[in-house]
């Protein structure tokens, strides 16, 4: 059994970030209601617990409790903010709302060198608070080993039952030597080793589908993006020809897609890959169509339509693959006022219709965007696709605003190749979130050579994001712009202006529509 820590969910917006930062300690971790019964728990057999941080207060009617029952299983227990303060709670310390409420920047000194939680670690270190409330008095068998500006308890310990408490955030990025902090619980307190490697997850991976599947087949639509290439990859690399993908090419790509796609898993990994020219269908539908929620439903409902025929042609199978990733299965915890209540719950097949019976394998449940392209490239899959960026399921068409004509999909695919490329070529696609070409529905006069024009223009977007929920607009050098600029307009005919979208999200959002 893969060694783990549990990670016990009390609301906080920060708890995916702690899965994260364990894993990144080579140590698997995986997240739990608060609320998961000490028996089960147990039966998973954790190195250790962490307790995360969340909104409420221990004092809180309705206030999220655990199982008492987890202090009893002989673990290491870290509890991180809330998690803090529930534990002084429940072994009779103090917990007092503070006259003084801490957030943002702070600087720890650590009291006691001698506590495991904090070898090799300076004396002081910057740190990241988010609380109202705080632990005043610890409990019997605890005692300090570190203090801020504002609490003479920021970090306390039961060194015989190894309980440990942080009233600050170990997790966050802006703690620079947080993730050490972690190490030190899951490495050296719960004594875990460095066994979560991409190399181990895919052999375990590999074990498991085959004993899933057995002799049964598989279909996955393939859309080119990471998630669904890695997790086509991992199947083949398991069950081989039992898989079979299917393309569907609406006509709204960019450049290249799907012949790279086809020359990338029908040439290259010699996996049965079924495409499905449908782009004529998708653009008859959009005919005539401005509205974007209506450009949407449009191109949802003929992929299903599509994808449904084609599993029709690939024969019976009983399962369907999917790249679901771990953000996508982990539920919001249902506490009031929690500020994670929208991390998305998991998703349903991309709305396919019931009729449709198969049974769900998803692969890369188990993993972040990050960890999915390190599989990528452990699995052999090229830099062109694992580091690809973000690219909306209706492709194209929410990237020209107003009517989706073949002739404007041209004319869009045609710069926004041009945007790929020199941002590829200045070394600045793989530091950023997104970069794209926005084709707008303004036509203004211009001059090329000794004629006139009354062509389109062009909007160059540029933003840097962690998980695209907010984005800043990238401050890309001016010599790249003009470059950018100067092919556009020479190279794409029906395009005679462009310019630099600045805004960031919010208010903007990241696509136009």
């Amino acid at each position: 059994m893969t060694e783990q820590v549990l990670i016990l969910d009390f609301g906080g917006q920060y708890t995916q970030v702690i899965a994260r930062r364990v894993r990144e300690c080579h140590v698997y971790s995986n997240v739990v209601r608060y609320d998961t019964p000490a028996a089960k728990i147990a039966a998973v057999q954790p190195k250790g617990l962490i307790l995360s941080g969340g909104p409420a207060s221990v004092y809180a009617h309705g206030a999220p409790l655990p199982d008492r029952d987890i202090f009893k299983l002989g673990v290491p227990v870290l509890g991180i903010c809330y998690g803090a303060q529930l534990m002084a709670h429940f072994f009779g310390g103090k917990v007092t709302r503070g006259e003084k409420r801490e957030y943002g920047r702070g600087t720890l000194l650590v009291t006691d060198s001698s506590s495991a939680l904090f070898a090799d670690l300076p004396e002081t270190m910057q740190i990241w608070n988010s609380h109202g409330d705080k632990v005043t008095r610890p409990p019997k068998g605890f005692h300090a080993v570190a203090t801020s500006e504002n609490s003479e308890y920021a970090a306390i310990e039961d060194r015989g039952r190894r309980f440990f408490g942080l009233q600050f955030h170990p997790e966050v990025v802006h703690m620079p030597r947080g993730r050490e902090l972690i190490a030190n619980f899951v490495q050296r307190i719960c004594g875990c080793g460095q066994e979560w490697t991409m190399r181990h997850y895919i052999e375990q991976s590999v074990e498991e589908i085959r004993k899933e599947v057995g002799d049964e087949r598989v279909i996955l639509g393939l859309s080119g993006g990471v998630d669904s290439s890695v997790a086509a990859a991992l199947l083949h690399k398991a069950i081989g020809d039992q898989l079979r993908c299917i393309f569907v090419n609406n006509g709204l790509l960019r450049g290249r897609e799907a012949q790279v796609v086809r020359e990338v898993f029908g040439r290259h990994f010699k996996i049965k890959l079924q495409y499905e020219d449908a782009s004529k269908l998708f653009l008859r539908r959009l005919k005539g169509v401005t509205d974007p929620e209506r450009k949407r439903k449009i191109i949802g409902r003929t992929f299903i339509e599509v994808f449904e025929s084609a599993t029709k042609r690939a024969g019976a199978a009983k399962f369907l693959g999917q790249g679901t990733l771990y953000p996508d299965v982990i539920e919001s915890v249902p506490i009031a006022g929690n500020p994670a209540a929208l991390i998305k719950s998991h998703h349903n097949v991309g709305g396919l219709p019931k009729r449709m019976r198969f049974k769900l394998i998803e692969p890369l449940k188990c993993l972040f965007k990050d960890e999915v392209r390190e599989l990528g490239t452990e699995l052999g899959l090229p830099q062109e696709i694992v580091m690809r960026q973000p690219f909306p399921g209706p492709g194209l068409a929410v990237r020209i605003l107003g009517e989706v004509t073949p002739k404007r999909c041209e004319i869009l695919r045609a710069a926004d190749t041009i945007v790929v490329e020199e941002m590829k070529s200045s070394g600045w696609y793989y530091k950023i979130w997104q970069s794209f070409a926005v084709l707008l529905p303004v036509r203004s006069v211009g001059v090329m050579g000794d004629e006139r024009t009354y062509d389109f223009t062009i909007a160059i977007r540029a933003v840097e994001s962690k998980d695209g929920m907010t984005a800043d607009w990238v401050k890309l050098p001016y010599d790249l712009l003009e470059k950018l600029s100067n092919r556009i307009i020479n190279e794409v005919k029906g395009v005679n202006r462009v310019c630099f979208d600045i805004s960031s999200k919010p208010p903007a959002t990241i696509e136009w529509e």
